[in-house]
């Protein structure tokens, strides 16, 4: 049980056994990516040996984003130290820190042309800073090799540490993101290891900071529509600038299960209650991921 409010609500617990998935709607099948242009773009993150969220997280729109000139690095490695029930990253003991991997996410930059990049990370939790000197290293290496390439930054929580939040701020990406995810009641069961009230505290001193902020919230885990505008009213009230809803896909069996699927046309009612509320941007949609029109936002 847990207390959110005045109101007393139960959290189900994440089970081991494998959840079958229910078939999508055919507002959610995408083409399987391919093409001479992406197959280039898969060959230059190999030979650097990097890694992308967009591959890591089964992204439907790598295709998509990779042509327009976007893409999103995941730095500190491929394994993380948290269990979300959500996220089709491996979850484990990361045995080494790559200090390279900053150069090799600028070199991949240059070869790429690209105009926009997302540099997001696996959680680092027993690092010191969490990983947040590596992320400071890469923004500010990637500028002094691609100057006129915008940086967005997809941040942990870093447990809140202000000297973590420091080192990212003192790099001074164009765009700062840290997602929400998921309602509060849910937390438990989402992303166990994490806080909402981090969150809110990531996305406000970034804010104090000057930045443009952004956030992303999955939708279909099983989230009420009351709590959900409540979350919205809560990263209005902080100024968060740029607000990402899409749609819940489980990546495998052993993930969490979706609740429902919704329709188009309420990710669409949802935008124009976000914009509503204040919003400067509401990428809304069944397909919209943190990254999804990532160069378009600023």
């Amino acid at each position: 049980m847990m207390l959110y409010g005045n109101m007393l609500i139960d959290l189900p617990v994440i089970e081991s056994k494998p959840q079958a998935r229910s078939p999508r709607p055919d507002w959610l099948k995408v083409k399987v990516p391919s093409g001479e242009n992406y197959s280039r773009l898969i060959n230059i993150m190999r030979e650097n040996n990097l890694h992308t969220v967009c591959e890591e997280a089964h992204c439907p729109n790598v295709a998509e984003c990779w042509n327009s000139g976007t893409a999103t690095f995941m730095i500190l490695g491929d394994t993380c130290t948290r269990s979300c029930g959500f996220c089709a990253v491996k979850t484990g003991r990361p045995t080494s820190l790559d200090t390279e991997e900053p150069k090799r996410v600028a070199e991949a930059t240059r070869l790429m042309n690209l105009r926009h990049i997302v540099i997001t990370s696996v959680n680092r939790d027993e690092l010191p800073d969490g990983g947040a000197q590596v992320f400071a290293d890469t923004i500010r290496i990637v500028r002094e090799i691609n100057p006129t390439t915008r940086i967005e930054v997809l941040i942990p929580d870093f447990k809140a540490r202000p000297e973590s939040l420091r080192l990212i701020f003192d790099a001074k990406p164009d765009i700062l993101n840290h997602n929400t995810e998921t309602v509060p009641s849910m937390y438990r069961m989402v992303r166990p290891q994490a806080k909402y009230h981090w969150t809110l505290g990531v996305l406000k001193q970034a804010k104090e900071e000057g930045f443009v902020t952004k956030t992303g919230i999955m939708l279909g885990l099983g989230e009420e529509r009351e709590e959900l505008v409540k979350v919205m009213m809560d990263l209005a009230e902080i100024k968060v600038d740029i607000l990402t809803l899409g749609q819940y896909l489980q990546p495998s069996q052993h993930h969490l299960p979706v609740a429902r699927f919704l329709h188009p046309d309420e990710f669409a009612e949802l935008r124009e209650i976000g914009i509503d509320m204040g919003f400067r941007n509401v990428e809304s949609g069944p397909l919209v991921r943190s990254s999804y029109h990532a160069e378009q936002h600023i």
